[in-house]
This record gives structure tokens, C-alpha cells and sequence, in this order.
């Protein structure tokens, strides 16, 4: 396959108006002149590169996306749906990537939690993680309007989920947003945070970037809750750095989206940190997923356990790319990795590519990768119990995907990943799969 024709070309119409900057702040106009002259300089990534070779952004590059403005009547219609409400501790609202706080709830926020608008106060940590990234990356940089920065103090401990609520809304021309959120934990806190990637109708583009920065001993669970339009596409970059005795825990879902393609790269950069990165990915048509990881051990005694699971059905493909890097001197390090995909029709296709790179000696690593369609054996056996053909077949693929939300611990994420399998299977709302506990630190055993 070829380079994409004149990337300058379509990269200047993704724009009405010149790379936004922010007048009188040196470092943050720095930033975004370098990011846009690299991304100048690559243009959106083609099929050419290895990366990206199974999934085409031509569709995207060719497309004179425009910013869209801020909606409130519109948010304010479809927030209903989405929003957590009095089961977040903080709930900032953005939609069309413009922060709108008459539709967020930060109005008793905890002294130990500080969330802001990356518009008004950017953070001189914002861009350490992320530059560079990737050419979606630098697209962001240069081009954010506004985002979430949020910051947990010391020793702080917030008992209920932080929700990041982004929502698009239908525009009247092609819409693209460059959500952008910066995390910042400082050591020995803990919280739970969730981003949620919204939209009902329209095929517009979201293209977002995460930075997070956990302190040492922090305990962070981090959620992507991916459920925009399925005429949408939704590009996103996620960039962790752990400090020593950190323990993250991530858990992706994308359940929207026409193209999605998902980049998380865990940098494991103190002694003791352990990382948790689970995935799952429902989809059905023609849709796509692409899902790229990165276990980043640069440091001794440090485990990660990664479990990703993809549900295709109908022409939709998939594809998982994750990658274990174990750096030179990181010993005692434990890394295991597993991919899963159960095939619903003969026209869905998944494609994995596990790896394992490592330089150093004494480390456990393992990684292992099944795709199959569903198994009959299974089937006939609750239909030897009375269960229908077709009733048996949507409970196993709901028992196959709850395998992954079994394990998150928040509970609205859940609960609504739970209730959208139940109602795509035709089974009762009210179905739920029980945590079996410990669930996260032996993901290899599913």
C-alpha cells in the first residue's frame, strides 16, 4: 500500500481558522508550534508505516473536519444518558471539547482534589508524556481548545469515581475535538477516575490525548469508557508514567465508534510498581478497533498482568498490537499477557500480534493469544439443560465479555458495561456477573 496522497493537503482542511495558541503563555505556545511542525512534517500515519498498517486514516485525512462550537441545549439533551450524577465525586462536563460548567457538578469538590479547565490554568507538566507520541498526538498538542486537569494530593484517598464526561454533539458540518486531560497524582494517593467519549448521532472526529503522572505508592483505577456515535471516529493516546510502589490499574471499553484506534503506553519507572491493563471491545457491522499497548519496564520487581478481549460480529475487524519491553537491568520482572477473541460471525476478522522484547536475565514473561468462533461443545450443553439455541449462544458471549467487567471496581462503569451487554444479547437488564475478587492480579488464569 501507498503513502496517503498530499498529507499537507488534508491535514490543512481538518482547520477554519490558524493552530489555536494562547496568548502571553511562552512555554505552552512553544509546545504547540514544535508539535504542529512535526505533525506538518509526517502527516497523518498511512498503511505504509508498521504501526498503523491495518488501520487506514485515509477516510479521516480526507475529510474537512472543522471544529464544532459548543452545544449546551444539545449536551444538556443527551447528558442524561451518560452521566453518573451522585455516584462521581467530581463530574466535569465538556462538550464538542469546551469545558461547559453549567452541566458539571464541582461544586463541593474535597479540599485534597483540585480539577480545572486546561483552557484557563494550563499545567507545565502538560506535554512531558504525550509529545511526540505519535502524529495524533501532536495533532492534539497543537490544536486542543480546552481539557481536564486534575490533581489528587498527598496521602488523599476520594471514595467515589472522578468522571471526565466529553460529549459531541451533531454539527452541521464534519466536527472534530482534541479532548485533552492531564492526571496528576501526587504520592501515596488514591482514587478512581473515569473518561467517558460520548455522542449519539454524526460522523464526527475525536481525537484525544492523556497524560498521567503517579506519584509514588499513588493507587490509581483508570477508566476509558469509549460509546460515541457508530458513525464516529475516535482516536485516542493514553501516556502513564509510574513512580516507585505505584499500583495502576486500567480498564478500556469501547462499545461506539465506526474507527477507533486506542494508544496506551505504561512507562513502569520505580522499583515495586504494578500494572493492571484490561481491555474489551464489543463490535458488530463493518466497525474497527485497533488497540496498541505498551508495558514499559524500566525498573526491578515490577509485575504487570494485561487481559484484553475482543467480541466481533457481523464484517468487523479488529486488531491488538500489545507489547512487553523489558529494559536492561529491570530484574525480577513478571509480565504476563493475553489476548482473547470470540468470532460471532464467518465475515469478522481479528488480527493479534503479541511481543515480547526484553534485556534482561532474570524476569518472567508469558503472553499468549486465542481467537476462535463460539464453542458448539458449550452450546450443546446448555441446550442438554433446557436452554434454547440462540438464548445459550447469548449467554456464553455475555459470560465471555463479563469476564473482563467482573473486574473493574467502579461501579457505574460496570453497571453500564453490564446492562449494554444484557440489552445487545436480548438478556435481562438486571444480569450481573459477580466480582470474583483478586481478579486483577491473575488475569492470566481467565
Amino acid at each position: 500500500m501507498t503513502q496517503l496522497a498530499e498529507p499537507t493537503q488534508s491535514v490543512a482542511c481538518l482547520f477554519a481558522a490558524p493552530v489555536p495558541t494562547l496568548s502571553g503563555i511562552t512555554w505552552l505556545d512553544d509546545l504547540r508550534r514544535v508539535a504542529w511542525q512535526h505533525f506538518q512534517e509526517t502527516g497523518f500515519p498511512s498503511t505504509s508505516e508498521e504501526d498503523w498498517r491495518l488501520t487506514n486514516l485515509a477516510p479521516i485525512a480526507r475529510t474537512a473536519f472543522r471544529p464544532a462550537a459548543i452545544d449546551l441545549a444539545a449536551g444538556r439533551e443527551i447528558l442524561g444518558k451518560f452521566t453518573f450524577a451522585a455516584d462521581a465525586a467530581a463530574e466535569m462536563v465538556f462538550v464538542n471539547g469546551l469545558f461547559a460548567p453549567t452541566l458539571s457538578s464541582l461544586d463541593h469538590l474535597p479540599a485534597s482534589l483540585q480539577i480545572s479547565s486546561l483552557a484557563k490554568s494550563p499545567h507545565e507538566q502538560l506535554g512531558r508524556l504525550a509529545i511526540h507520541a505519535n502524529a495524533l498526538a501532536n495533532l492534539n498538542t497543537a490544536a486542543f481548545a480546552d481539557g481536564a486537569m486534575v490533581r489528587v494530593a498527598k496521602s488523599a484517598t476520594i471514595p467515589r469515581p472522578i468522571h471526565l464526561l466529553f460529549l459531541s454533539t451533531l454539527a452541521d458540518h464534519p466536527a472534530v475535538s482534541h479532548p485533552r486531560t492531564l492526571i496528576l497524582a501526587e504520592p501515596n494517593s488514591e482514587f478512581a477516575i473515569v473518561e467517558t467519549y460520548a455522542g449519539v448521532h454524526g460522523g464526527y472526529f475525536t481525537n484525544a490525548v492523556t497524560e498521567i503522572f503517579a506519584g509514588d505508592d499513588s493507587r490509581i483505577d483508570h477508566n476509558r469508557l469509549q460509546q460515541e456515535s457508530h458513525e464516529a471516529c475516535h482516536i485516542s493516546t493514553t501516556s502513564v508514567r509510574m513512580g516507585r510502589g505505584t499500583r495502576f490499574v486500567s480498564h478500556s471499553s469501547t462499545l461506539g465508534g465506526k474507527l477507533t484506534r486506542n494508544d496506551l503506553s505504561v512507562l513502569l519507572s520505580g522499583q515495586y510498581g504494578q500494572a493492571t491493563v484490561n481491555g474489551l471491545v464489543l463490535l458488530d457491522g463493518t466497525r474497527h478497533c485497533d488497540n496498541h499497548t505498551l508495558l514499559d519496564h524500566a525498573a526491578t520487581d515490577c509485575p504487570s498482568h494485561e487481559l484484553y478481549k475482543h467480541v466481533l460480529a457481523g464484517k468487523s475487524t479488529g486488531v491488538f498490537a500489545g507489547k512487553i519491553l523489558v529494559r536492561p537491568g529491570s530484574q525480577k520482572t513478571d509480565s504476563k499477557q493475553t489476548s482473547k477473541t470470540l468470532l460471532l460471525s464467518d465475515d469478522a476478522c481479528m488480527n493479534s500480534q503479541p511481543a515480547l522484547e526484553i534485556y534482561a536475565d532474570d524476569v518472567k514473561c508469558t503472553h499468549g493469544s486465542t481467537t476462535g468462533p463460539m464453542d458448539e461443545e458449550q452450546v450443546f450443553y446448555l441446550r442438554s439443560r433446557g436452554v434454547q439455541h440462540d438464548a445459550a449462544r447469548q449467554l456464553l458471549t455475555y459470560a465471555f465479555a463479563a469476564d473482563v467487567t467482573r473486574r473493574i471496581k467502579v461501579e457505574p462503569v460496570r453497571r453500564r458495561l453490564e446492562d449494554y451487554m444484557a440489552q445487545q444479547q436480548g438478556l435481562p437488564t438486571d444480569l450481573r456477573i459477580a466480582d470474583l475478587g483478586g481478579a486483577n492480579e491473575a488475569v492470566v488464569n481467565s
